[in-house]
């Protein structure tokens, strides 16, 4: 099992869309987080400045293959929908890797 932590922006004038979208996913979406390996899904907020939001999100995946698993994901056509409400919402941060959307953080501290 592998922990990842991402993080991404919130566009101004768009947090309660994107917080009522996420009261009432999709369970298509559900279904296929789940089918691509992904455990303990979380998305946590944080206001920054003023009108400044940040998104954290956290989860674990138990599969073999991230990659595939990920592009099994992006090619769902629900999934795509649901991307395509969410993602006009987000604001992804520069210094986010080649290819990707949300900003992936590195693991320095993990306890049991």
């Amino acid at each position: 099992m592998k922990r990842y932590g991402m993080v991404i922006g919130v566009r101004a004038g768009k947090l309660k869309e994107y917080k009522k979208l996420h009261r009432a996913v999709w369970p298509s979406v559900l279904r296929m987080i789940k089918k691509c390996n992904i455990r303990n899904y979380s998305i946590y907020l944080q206001k920054f400045r003023k009108n400044e939001y940040y998104l954290f999100s956290y989860f674990e995946y138990v599969g073999r293959n991230f990659k595939a698993d990920m592009a099994k994901m992006a090619a769902d056509p629900e999934t795509r929908r649901w991307w395509s409400f969410c993602m006009p919402c987000q604001k992804p941060l520069k210094n986010r890797r080649k290819g990707d959307w949300w900003s992936t953080m590195e693991e320095v501290f993990f306890t049991r």
